[in-house]
């Protein structure tokens, strides 16, 4: 059921149409109850801008704590208590496969988006995606999801990632440096914002394909200026990638 975003009500607290409603303790003990099943949080944030903002302020947050509880600790042990893009986007990163649209951002194929059960994301192999002067940099990166079988395009990976205190990094100094221009039309598809090509600012490392089992020169990612990561490759065939990983 697809339910439209209503802007008009900022339900605020001396809004008359509060009457009847639940308050945020109650919504709070109930999505919890149902370990913050973000099928809900989304439609819920649909109703008016003051569960809009609930979910944004405070359930998105418990979701990504619920489902990457380590990873969380570990992207605010900076002192932030917010992160990169807001949790709402690093809800969707951890569940959804963006895909690719022809004359997106990977304009050769198109693969819809989908929603994942579940990923692991490494801080582990996202070193494996940094140039060696950058390595102090933490990124976390998920495992490829896999989309096999794409005609003269083979077997597909999309993986996705986010950088921990992005605007502190040495990768966001080195694309300044580099002059790396922004894409001129492609948004991040998790908060919307602005990105800059690894590819075309030459910081993909070959370190990158190992870890993902896949062709050294059919890999592509994105940063966006938050911090999130979205790429593709084309993916080796099992017997080739397992003799990649003992070379590793």
């Amino acid at each position: 059921m697809i339910i439209a975003k209503q802007y008009r009500c900022i339900h605020s607290a001396t809004c008359a149409c509060t009457k009847g409603h639940l308050s945020e303790e109650v919504i709070f003990l109930l999505l919890q109850h149902l370990n913050w099943n973000p099928k809900i949080i989304a439609t819920l944030s649909c109703a008016c801008k003051w569960f809009d903002d609930l979910a944004k302020r405070v359930l998105w947050k418990e979701f990504c704590r619920t489902r990457a509880p380590k990873m969380m600790i570990d992207l605010q042990s900076s002192g932030t208590h917010s992160v990169d893009g807001n949790w709402r986007a690093l809800g969707k990163l951890l569940i959804y496969c963006s895909g690719s649209s022809k004359g997106g951002l990977f304009n050769s194929i198109h693969i819809p988006g989908h929603f994942v059960y579940r990923t692991r994301f490494s801080r582990t192999s996202g070193r494996s995606f940094l140039l060696p002067q950058c390595r102090t940099d933490v990124l976390y990166v998920s495992d490829p999801c896999e989309h096999l079988d794409q005609g003269e395009e083979g077997d597909v990976g999309f993986f996705r990632g986010i950088f921990k205190s992005f605007k502190m990094s040495k990768v966001r100094k080195m694309l300044i440096t580099r002059g790396a221009k922004l894409h001129p039309t492609e948004v991040c598809p998790y908060c919307k914002a602005k990105l800059w090509s690894m590819l075309q600012a030459k910081m993909i490392p070959q370190s990158a394909s190992c870890r993902l089992g896949a062709y050294e020169d059919c890999i592509e990612y994105y940063v966006c200026l938050n911090g999130h990561v979205l790429g593709i490759c084309t993916l080796l065939p099992l017997s080739d990638s397992e003799e990649v990983s003992e070379l590793e």
